[in-house]
């Protein structure tokens, strides 16, 4: 059978996404993982140097997601299908590219872990995130803010003569076009992915690369990789070097036999060839393996505790089976960027397939001989110098026009385009693609004015990039430029340029809680919790005097609970019940709010209330991953133990 190629559709259990948060993401929606210099000490050099190179203070200029709920309803998932004789992938476009299954049909035998719903769950850089499958991750530390986005795909000719599919999008955090090309050649039980990332800039950009592996968990799964150290980071957020495969008296090779979720990175030796494995018991299951720029591999486990299981379920459908990941980067550990040189791209080549190995060896106390096992099927099934040649084969191609169009991402790699004429073979970002969102940035561009709305609505997104900010600076001063600008100024980390121009837009602004949410977040960023409150106060009285549709209601929601966490934050419960107070009643019903509502009754000292509620039941869908507020609250007004329902503790208790 031929390699074919078709559009599909998948039905799935979907929680949708909702609309975008209107409110800039100021603050990231973690702290970033860094490691301070004493830390820093004694790692190899190049990973200490990495390890600190140009993190995020922002995730900037992309939106945060956080509009989706719990419900969920059958929903029409576009897909996209490669499919030979021995293998079917199904990739959907519309979820940053996501191989979804990748089902192998001689043995019938579903490599990945497959999610059987749509869950989105606050894990992403910008928020909603959903597990499984194979994700592409770009960007920095963290789930990639593409994983809930459209991107473009296209049918692009095969080193092979045949088909294959190819992805992309302009990334907005580094501001860097990338390619994903997925070729399945005839007959093959591996699927090739080709990775080219680049930088047209002229400056140097740091870069984030970690294919993400959903695969099955089970009691007897293993985790093989050719390594026998690995750097451990947990939630605690401590790097630390370990032995491989046991640590503390426990084979963590194993993912049930851990307590909790935990990061592993292999050490991978150099000159080593670079793969990782899951088996079952049978000694059966997935392996990825890859040209050698991809250096990293690492186990993420979710481990056998309460906290990880209650994860494991909020999820998926609760009664289906756990899941663990296997991944594959450009550096040793997530906590790294590496820079990209100006006019520069790194290329490389994966490719996934089943591994089938003896079992009694696989699982055998010899970890050297369970690892030679492993990596000698592997060469029988797909040699070193063969994913070498496919490499090569495949790099004669990645500047191949694309043809026939499957999908269609954003407007922003078209709009940086028509600003700086790039030169992008192989992934045309044309000017069809500009949308709405794009509008006023092209006027910007060609009359050096940015367009007042005719209308009140709350603000469109801001773009930050230095070039942008130079525009926004020369442009003539009317309040929405000054919303922009400001936010430009804040992502550059020129904070108190940032609140003069907010605060020289405040005057002439028909809708003023978009400038005083910006100058409340800053006043909370320099520690000045009375004046942060203040400024919330007064950006949400202004916000509840407008009225709209879906916008507004997303604006109102994300603000009211800012401004009620300000408002507590600062000893304030009487102005944060009042906030509280004037929402509808159907939007203090979600469970983010009846969280708010119990640290309100907290801060007024009614424990019994408190208890109440929990007593009453609640979820918080955009609960944040290793966010430990519903433990803490519990605990504040009980000594029962936490019930299993709000236990999402991803680390030991002290």
């Amino acid at each position: 059978m031929a390699t074919t190629v078709r559009r599909a559709v998948l039905t799935l259990p979907a929680a949708p996404l909702g609309p975008e948060n209107p409110l800039p993401a100021l603050r990231p929606l973690d702290e970033p993982h860094v490691l301070d210099h004493r830390e820093r000490a004694g790692l190899p050099r190049d990973m200490a140097r990495q390890l600190g190179h140009e993190p995020l203070r922002t995730v900037l200029p992309t939106r945060i997601l956080d509009g989706y709920g719990r419900e969920r309803t059958p929903t029409a998932l576009d897909t996209i299908v490669i499919e030979n004789d021995r293998l079917r992938v199904t990739v959907l476009p519309g979820l940053g590219g996501r191989i979804h299954s990748l089902h192998h049909k001689p043995t019938g035998r579903e490599l990945l872990y497959r999610n059987p719903v749509f869950q989105p769950a606050a894990f992403a850089l910008n928020g909603a995130w959903f597990s499984g499958g194979i994700e592409w991750n770009i960007g920095a530390t963290g789930h990639t803010t593409l994983t809930c986005a459209p991107v473009h795909a296209a049918l692009v000719p095969a080193p092979d003569g045949g088909t294959m599919v190819r992805l992309w999008e302009w990334e907005r955090l580094r501001d860097l076009p990338f390619q994903v090309d997925l070729w399945l050649p005839d007959d093959s039980d591996f699927l090739h992915v080709g990775v080219r990332i680049r930088n047209p800039h002229e400056h140097p950009a740091p870069v984030y690369w970690w294919s993400n592996i959903a695969v099955p968990e089970s009691a007897g799964t293993r985790v093989l990789a050719p390594a026998d150290e690995a750097w451990h980071f947990g939630y605690e957020r401590a790097l630390s070097r370990v032995p491989v495969p046991e640590t503390g008296g426990t084979d963590r090779t194993y993912p049930l036999r851990s307590d909790h979720p935990a990061d592993y990175f292999y050490e991978v030796p150099d000159g080593a060839r670079r793969w990782i494995a899951s088996l079952d018991e049978d000694g059966n299951g997935l392996v990825q393996t890859s040209t050698d720029l991809l250096r990293g591999r690492k186990l993420f486990l979710w481990g056998s505790g309460p906290g990880g299981r209650r994860w494991q379920r909020w999820l998926t459908e609760p009664g289906t089976g756990g899941y663990a990941e296997i991944q594959a980067g450009l550096a040793r550990t997530q906590l790294e960027h590496v820079p990209l040189e100006p006019g520069g791209e790194f290329s490389w080549l994966e490719s996934y397939g089943p591994l089938s190995a003896d079992p009694a060896t696989v699982h055998g106390a010899d970890w050297g001989r369970a690892r030679a096992e492993a990596e000698g099927r592997l060469e029988q099934a797909l040699s070193r110098a063969a994913v070498d040649a496919a490499h090569e084969a495949w790099r004669a191609c990645a500047d191949t026009e694309p043809g026939a169009s499957l999908a269609t991402g954003s407007g922003w790699g078209a709009l940086e385009v028509q600003r700086a004429g790039y030169k992008l073979p192989g992934t045309p970002f044309p000017p069809s693609t500009l949308g709405e969102q794009q509008e006023p940035w092209l006027e910007l561009l060609r009359s050096g004015v940015f367009p007042e709305s005719h209308h009140v609505t709350p603000p469109g997104p801001s773009l930050v990039s230095p070039h942008w900010r130079d525009m926004l600076e020369t442009a003539p001063a009317d309040a929405l430029t000054e919303y922009h600008l400001g936010v430009a100024q804040w992502h550059a980390d020129d904070r108190a340029q940032a609140v003069r121009s907010w605060e020289r837009g405040l005057p002439r602004a028909r809708s003023r809680w978009p400038l005083l949410r910006c100058l409340a977040v800053a006043a909370k960023d320099s520690g000045q919790a009375g004046r942060a409150a203040d400024h919330y106060g007064e950006a949400f009285d202004d916000l509840s005097a407008q009225h709209g549709e879906d916008t507004w209601a997303a604006a109102t929601d994300a603000l009211a609970r800012e401004t009620i966490e300000a408002q507590l934050a600062a000893a304030r419960p009487e102005a944060a019940r009042r906030t509280w107070s004037a929402l509808t009643p159907t939007l203090r019903s979600r469970g983010r709010f009846r969280l708010l509502e119990a640290r309100i009754l907290l801060a007024e000292g009614d424990t019994a209330a408190v208890r109440a509620l929990f007593d009453t039941g609640f979820e918080v869908a955009d609960l944040r991953e290793g966010a430990e507020i519903l433990g803490e609250l519990w605990k504040s007004v009980t000594d029962d133990p936490l019930p299993d329902a709000y236990n999402y503790r991803m680390r030991p208790e002290h």
